[in-house]
């Protein structure tokens, strides 16, 4: 069982609070999800803060249009600085991941993503790693820092 670790930071053209908010406001997902994964919330009654214990569930298909249901739990939460939400059930043997926020004053808020994931199948989900899982990964976190960007243009 291999674990692989993808990091991830963008400086943010605004205040941590701010930027808190945005984040910490689970309708907003889908505001950073590529447009062709086929995002969609399955609850229609999310609160505007995640908590600790807040379970959410996506709709989506990642890969050749196979639709899948992605369960996340909201893990740790500390106000205004970073929280953890980890995969229950979805496409990952193990999903992982931390947010933080730390601000920079006049220069904004640094946000730090760290996700932690082990693939499903063993020696098979290591062989599609490389040229299917790693690129599509990289391609949905380039799409977030731009749409980032353009949310928070500064």
């Amino acid at each position: 069982m291999a674990v692989h670790t993808l990091q991830a930071r963008q400086i943010i053209q605004a205040p941590r609070a701010q930027v808190w908010a945005f984040f910490s406001n689970p309708r907003n997902l889908a505001r950073i999800t590529p447009p062709g994964m086929g995002f969609s919330m399955v609850e229609t009654d999310l609160p505007e803060r995640i908590r600790p214990g807040l379970m959410i569930t996506h709709r989506l298909t990642p890969l050749f249009g196979i639709p899948l249901t992605w369960l996340t739990e909201i893990t740790h939460v500390v106000e205004n600085e970073r929280f953890i939400d980890e995969q229950r059930t979805g496409p990952y043997a193990v999903w992982h991941h931390e947010h933080e926020f730390h601000d920079l004053g006049d220069q904004g808020t640094e946000m730090l993503d760290r996700v932690t994931y082990v693939l499903p199948f063993g020696p098979l989900g290591e062989l599609v790693r490389p040229w299917l899982v790693k690129p599509q990964l990289d391609r949905i976190f380039a799409f977030r820092e731009k749409a980032v960007r353009e949310l928070f243009p500064g």
